[in-house]
């Protein structure tokens, strides 16, 4: 396969600190002063599709097998990788994280995280939190912000009307002009409040006949709850990503806290080890606030993650909005290896690419 460089700053000097080999010795010499958890942010991995031909969201594709196998070996062999379970127990102890701590994540629940992640992790011997949304796990359906960009690639309406959003725009024939509408479509999607975006994406699906009700495609499939039980028994971590993978700060009060209580108790009645662990579904600044944080905490989960860029140097401050690193598809190893090592300056500027679309803001440190 072609190792995908990445453009821009960040890209080029990620490969250049790796082809030099200056990435370890900055790293230990970073250990010395600053011991913060890093936490990596995947969602699907598998095999690169041909955008022209693939009818879902390409921005959800974290990375290939064969690069995640080799970050994973990259992760084992150079820094420690730790459960997110373990990070609980030394907060609640009061004890530091050991130096170049990392801790995986991914967020969703699709099926190739149990076909393709789950046993190169199994195997490396690395641990990982799943974080799964209940509702797709019981019904099978697709998630709804990946249904949406499927719909606009494959419909054919002669045009895209949402007046929610201001937009009425013929449909081009081009995939590629369609993926780039598609984008636009879900970021600002991500200013109306959770129910009104359900309701849009509910009105295209009567509108064009597409319902999502009935459709199990295999391409945007969850994991089952077999499967999900499979990778708990093989020592992987599950937490919970909500029941239907809404924007938690942007529900009603009353439907928010019904979310999150309902997201661990089916957690805990599906699987043998009691849930403890949530990472709110989008992750930006916008999808949570101090009301979800609180619903989060006396629901009885002991930590939690956003789904905004950077590092953890005092994690006890910010057990309930842990920063993360997402891995895009557009890393190669160098970028990779660079941001491992270098976090504040390596790592993809993106505060929410849960959106289906990077809402570019600085990293936290």
């Amino acid at each position: 396969m072609t190792r995908r460089g990445a453009s821009g700053i960040r890209g080029r000097l990620g490969q250049l600190c790796y082809s030099s080999g200056l990435l370890h010795p900055l790293q230990r010499v970073r250990a010395w002063w600053q011991r913060d958890l890093r936490i990596l942010a995947y969602h699907r991995v598998m095999p690169l599709p041909d955008p022209d031909t693939y009818a879902f969201d390409m921005e959800l594709i974290s990375t290939p097998p064969e690069e995640f196998r080799e970050q994973m070996i990259r992760l084992k062999r150079h820094f420690r990788p730790i459960r997110l379970t373990d990070v609980v127990a030394a907060l609640d102890a009061g004890e530091a994280l050991p130096p170049d701590t990392v801790a995986v994540t991914f967020d969703d629940g699709y099926d190739d995280n149990y076909h393709v992640a789950a046993p190169i992790l199994a195997e490396l011997g690395v641990p990982a939190t799943f974080f799964v949304s209940t509702g797709h796990i019981d019904t099978g359906r697709p998630y709804a912000y990946d249904w949406l960009v499927h719909m606009i690639l494959v419909t054919v309406a002669p045009r895209l009307v949402l007046p929610e959003l201001g937009i009425d725009v013929p449909l081009p024939k081009e995939r590629a002009l369609r993926r780039r509408l598609a984008g636009q479509v879900l970021l600002r999607m991500k200013w109306l409040d959770a129910l009104a975006q359900t309701a849009m994406t509910e009105r295209l699906e009567a509108e064009w006949n597409m319902p999502s009700d009935y459709a199990r495609p295999f391409e945007c499939r969850p994991m089952t709850w077999d499967q999900v039980r499979e990778i708990e028994a093989a020592g992987l971590e599950i937490g919970s990503h909500g029941v239907h993978h809404r924007m938690l700060a942007r529900l009603p009060l009353d439907e928010m806290e019904r979310e999150v209580r309902e997201s661990k108790a089916t957690l805990d009645r599906e699987l043998a080890q009691p849930s403890i662990l949530m990472s709110y579904p989008v992750g930006g600044d916008r999808a949570y606030n101090d009301a979800v944080i609180s619903a989060t905490r006396h629901a009885g989960f002991q930590l939690a993650c956003s789904y905004v860029c950077g590092t953890n140097p005092e994690p006890s401050e910010n057990r309930y909005a842990l920063n993360r690193l997402p891995v895009e598809s557009n890393m190669g190893p160098g970028w990779f290896a660079a941001m491992l090592a270098l976090p504040q300056l390596m790592s993809y500027p993106t505060a929410a690419h849960e959106t289906n679309g990077p809402q570019v803001q600085p990293c936290s440190p």
